[in-house]
């Protein structure tokens, strides 16, 4: 296990923070950002982070993390210049949070195992006032992760299936209602029926402990890797994509599933 020590990482968390000052003060770029400007490059920063840890990439796994990392340090200190908080009230708002809501490592509460610990979060974040268990779901959430983030969050007050086999019901009812809205063509039924189905399915594979958002994102790194092998394939005959048959590009597609 790799541990430079708290003072090593102390005096770099330090020196990233005195980096940070330097460019609000001094370059041209970095000191007319705010915070509005700055939400869609975080939001790309976090999105190449997700991608590299499905990659399990560590070399750019850090990479991205330093680039979190001084936006994180970047929103602080554009909240300290209004006079709002600085970074260490945000260091110590989280640590308080984690104290208080991890009572069974830092307190007297007994678990047993993930799930309650879970239920315990839910329960203890109610007693703070929030109004529903739905609260800290964030609105701008991507629909797949945020279907899977409700489910969650409802299951850990009991809120769930008796048998997760009964999910698979679920599944082919929702399937049968929107097979009947199709033949009947009448779009916006056809849309919620559609919305109804992908739920059940998040639901079924939480049930099953798989991440949707990650089994999703495997199949589209696996088609694009099979769809440019196609098209490596078929530029190779001296054909276009348009040129090809169906049966041609099929034939590469099978080409490339075997070579995994």
């Amino acid at each position: 296990m790799i541990d430079h020590g708290i003072e090593e990482k102390k005096k770099a968390f330090e020196k990233l923070l005195n980096i940070m000052d330097e460019l609000r003060s001094k370059c041209p770029w970095d000191s007319i950002q705010t915070k509005e400007s700055i939400r869609n490059l975080t939001i790309e920063e976090v999105y190449e982070l997700a991608d590299a840890v499905l990659e399990n990439n560590y070399k750019k796994i850090k990479e991205e993390l330093g680039d979190v990392m001084l936006h994180l340090v970047f929103y602080a200190r554009m909240a300290a210049e209004e006079n709002q908080f600085d970074m260490k009230d945000v260091l110590d708002a989280i640590n308080a949070k984690l104290i208080l809501r991890h009572p069974h490592v830092f307190g007297e509460v007994k678990v047993n195992d993930e799930t309650e610990v879970k239920e315990n979060w839910e329960q203890i974040k109610l007693s703070e006032g929030n109004r529903s268990v739905l609260a800290g779901v964030p609105v701008s959430l991507p629909a797949l992760v945020k279907a899977s983030r409700i489910q969650e969050k409802v299951r850990a007050v009991g809120f769930d299936w008796e048998d997760r086999k009964q999910v698979w019901d679920k599944i082919n009812e929702e399937l049968a209602e929107l097979q009947t809205e199709v033949e009947k063509g009448d779009r916006k039924k056809i849309e919620e029926e559609f919305g109804d189905l992908l739920f059940s399915v998040v639901n079924a594979a939480r049930l099953y402990h798989v991440d949707p958002e990650t089994a999703l994102e495997r199949t589209n790194k696996k088609f694009i890797r099979r769809f440019l092998y196609v098209e490596q394939k078929v530029r190779e005959t001296g054909k276009s994509l348009k040129q090809s048959s169906l049966q041609e590009m099929d034939k590469f597609w099978n080409e490339a599933k075997q070579q995994e």
